[in-house]
């Protein structure tokens, strides 16, 4: 009975406006709501689970829900000083959430799908318990994010660096190197950089761990802000000493050690040494004791102003039938599309201005997901080639969309006729106009060719992807027509690409009136 005095007595004094009783309806609702919410949206939620099952670089996210529920816990003893209250002003965030969502889906942007699906859960917080209370836990549930698996689109931008600093330590080092794109060679063997080199693991572990460290370690923001700016830095670096090490131990053992899987395990225990050091760098400017925080002054109510049951209940019901508008609306789109439809005819004339059709000169060919119709075929003007292919595709869905990232040039590493050297944005004239396309270059042990792509969407030429997916959500959202295409122009070159880029300039050039008569014939049909 003692006990149970001095828990009432300590409940008082936390909160003297008597405001725990209402807590344990609001975390209530709140808990069930979310949940809800997860089942609402459970095939959003199950692609996020279903990644971090098959993906070592996003297996992290497993544990993440967990973390900031024991982050939430943590902060108990200061939160049941608020009385919680709903705020109506969440249901805006939430339209505005729940309609990105919408536009995501229906362009299968899986990675914008998943972090609407998360804010939806900060903003229902807001809705149900109020402002002060979701600015009290916006670390824990900003926590939330990092279960989304992203930073993929990363990976070329750090392989490129890691590139460069392997290269440039090999020459400071005095070994002589060859590179071309992310393949380099040496004296002793060949090597290229490839995405399991990228360091994007190191990085989303280290940013994940160094938050998580700089929240619970520090009160001062700068020195949160620093030790993130060192855990997003730090492994980024380190991964190019890495990879370095990794092209000397496999050098100076004449290619016996490090091009196996030792390769992998030398990587990982490599990670583990940099997290230590981090860590013990970071250890240098900790904050012992209880977070700085300033605690808000309990909530007093006003009589009259009380909350009953009544209301929680309403606004959770209005937050559950806001979030469920959404995904029946994409559900009535997709119908749309479901139709039957006459098959794609696409044809490429065999006369383009003063190219003619000729033999195929080359072997390769792009790889792209379920596309309506392919076409392609081979041009020759005086001493010039270049082929020309065009994917099609009328109405797209998951698993067959013009915008896809297994949509390539070249398949991924272990490839072993063709190699993606690089491809990179160039500004070029389509119809007169500048148009940025992506210009690569490909290579086998016989033949180097020089690549232009673009997309034709919603009557526009880009190759931008985002533009792309906004144009593609457009016409879906209005219900105009979904047709779309990849098109791709390209020609051999030797050492020097510059002829082979005039060469592809000059092919558009008069290739585009026939090749645009096409595609609107092909919408036509």
């Amino acid at each position: 009975m003692k006990m149970r005095a001095e828990i009432l007595a300590d409940s008082k004094q936390i909160n003297p406006s008597g405001a725990v009783s209402e807590w344990f309806l609001a975390s209530w609702m709140t808990a069930v709501t979310i949940l809800a919410l997860l089942g609402i949206y459970h095939s959003t939620f199950m692609s996020m689970v279903a990644i971090w099952w098959r993906s070592q670089t996003f297996a992290h996210g497993f544990i993440i829900f967990p973390i900031s529920l024991w982050l939430i816990w943590r902060e108990r003893r200061e939160i049941v000083r608020l009385v919680p209250r709903p705020d109506y002003r969440a249901l805006a965030l939430l339209v505005l959430l729940g309609f990105a969502w919408l536009a995501a889906q229906i362009v299968n942007v899986l990675v914008v799908e998943q972090f609407m699906l998360v804010a939806m859960i900060q903003a229902l917080v807001w809705l149900l318990l109020g402002w002060t209370v979701l600015t009290r836990l916006a670390f824990p549930l900003g926590f939330l994010l990092f279960a989304v698996p992203v930073g993929e689109a990363l990976v070329p931008t750090l392989i490129d660096f890691t590139a460069d600093i392997t290269v440039k330590l090999l020459r400071i080092t005095g070994i002589p190197v060859y590179r071309e794109g992310t393949f380099f060679s040496i004296p002793s063997g060949d090597w290229s950089v490839v995405e399991a080199c990228s360091g994007i693991r190191y990085l989303i572990a280290s940013l994940t761990l160094g938050l998580l460290y700089a929240y619970l370690s520090y009160r001062s923001m700068i020195r949160r802000l620093a030790f993130i700016a060192l855990a997003l830095c730090f492994p980024v670096i380190a991964n190019g000493l890495r990879a370095y090490m990794i092209v000397m131990i496999g050098h100076l053992s004449d290619m016996k050690l490090a091009v196996g899987a030792d390769h992998l395990i030398y990587g990982w225990i490599f990670f583990g040494v940099i997290m230590l050091i981090m860590f013990w760098i970071g250890s240098f400017w900790r904050e012992p004791g209880p977070m700085d925080q300033e605690l808000p002054s309990p909530s007093r109510k006003i009589p009259g102003d009380r909350v009953d049951g009544r209301r929680f209940v309403k606004t959770a019901v209005i937050g559950a039938l806001i979030a469920a508008f959404w995904p029946a609306r994409a559900a009535y789109i997709q119908s749309l599309g479901d139709k039957a439809t006459t098959p794609v005819e696409i044809e490429l004339p065999k006369a383009m201005g003063s190219w003619q059709t000729v033999e195929a000169f080359t072997e390769w060919e792009p790889s792209y997901v379920g596309p309506d119709a392919t076409v392609k075929a081979y041009y020759r003007r005086d001493a010039d080639t270049v082929g020309l292919y065009v994917m099609y595709y009328r109405y797209q869905e998951q698993g067959s969309e013009l915008i896809n990232s297994q949509n390539v040039l070249v398949l991924p590493s272990g490839h072993r006729v063709w190699n993606m050297l690089e491809e990179k944005p160039r500004d070029v004239r389509l119809f007169g106009a500048p148009v940025t396309v992506l210009q690569g270059k490909i290579h086998s042990a016989r033949q180097r060719l020089l690549t232009w792509r673009w997309n034709w969407i919603s009557g526009r030429y880009t190759a931008n992807a985002y533009v792309g997916k906004l144009l593609e959500a457009k016409d879906k959202l209005l219900g105009l027509r979904r047709d779309g295409a990849a098109v791709i122009a390209f020609t051999p070159y030797d050492e020097d690409i510059q002829p082979a880029s005039e060469v592809l300039q000059r092919f558009v050039d008069d290739a585009m009136p026939s090749l645009e008569l096409s595609l609107n014939k092909a919408a036509g049909s």
